[in-house]
């Protein structure tokens, strides 16, 4: 892991993907290096599984790069312990907010937002321990999925109040953070007021998959599994960053 991490190339990969899933020439653009070598470590971080790749919904031309950052925290974990026991064995339960905060305004976006977006509304509004008011929107939307419903009320989330909305009723709203989760979304996702940042998951549409209603309810569970995942790393992230904010 020490190896694999040392390398300036690989380590430069790690910290763009950290803030979000991106395309083979958006790293090469950002780390300003030829293709070929980028591709290379690319998969070098991918036989480690600490990057994995999905193709895009958008364009079947181009790939997206995704950090797993829990498999990355528990090759962390491995080592440490390799070394002493008392070294990365330590879980810190995330710190509960305690000042009066403005809440961190997030809007998470796909297109039909019936489902990806919805689930991730639904998770966020949930679990975060941070002052947060989230949104969730569409440019083409339809109806909140039931299997959607269903795989949320199995983790105890109930998400039967949310409505699917079209992404320009919220087109004058300010927002801190923009994550869309879908790649025709990221292709089409508009300007908002005051700039905020925006970030992408490329998570495939549960709603698109075929086969018994076995198999297609499995796929909302998977994408509730990642979502979770995803959120609960975003949150950490947002708690950091406050904190530092605040003591500076």
């Amino acid at each position: 892991m020490l190896g694999l991490l040392a390398n300036d190339v690989r380590w430069q990969l790690l910290r763009a993907l950290a803030g979000g899933d991106l395309r083979v020439q958006e790293l090469t653009d950002r780390l300003d290096r030829p293709q070929n070598l980028v591709s290379y470590h690319l998969r070098k971080l991918r036989a480690a599984r600490l990057v994995a790749e999905r193709r895009s919904s958008a364009d079947s031309r181009d790939v997206y790069y995704h950090l797993d950052i829990g498999q990355l925290r528990d090759s962390y974990d491995s080592l440490g312990k390799a070394l002493h026991p008392a070294v990365g064995a330590v879980r810190v339960a995330p710190p509960l907010a305690t000042r009066a905060d403005a809440p961190t305004r997030i809007l998470f976006l796909c297109t039909h937002n019936s489902a990806r977006s919805q689930m991730a509304e639904g998770i966020l509004r949930t679990r975060s321990w941070l002052p947060v008011e989230v949104f969730s929107a569409g440019n083409a939307p339809t109806a909140v999925h039931p299997l959607a419903l269903r795989a949320m009320q199995e983790i105890g989330i109930d998400i039967s109040r949310q409505r699917a909305r079209h992404l320009d009723e919220l087109a004058r709203d300010s927002f801190d953070l923009v994550i869309t989760v879908c790649d025709r979304m990221r292709e089409a996702c508009p300007a908002f007021p005051n700039d905020p940042r925006q970030i992408h998951w490329s998570i495939a549409d549960p709603a698109e998959v075929a086969g018994s209603n076995e198999a297609r309810f499995r796929a909302f569970q998977q994408t509730a599994v990642e979502l979770s995942t995803r959120i609960h790393f975003l949150l950490l992230t947002l708690n950091v960053q406050q904190q530092e904010a605040y003591d500076g």
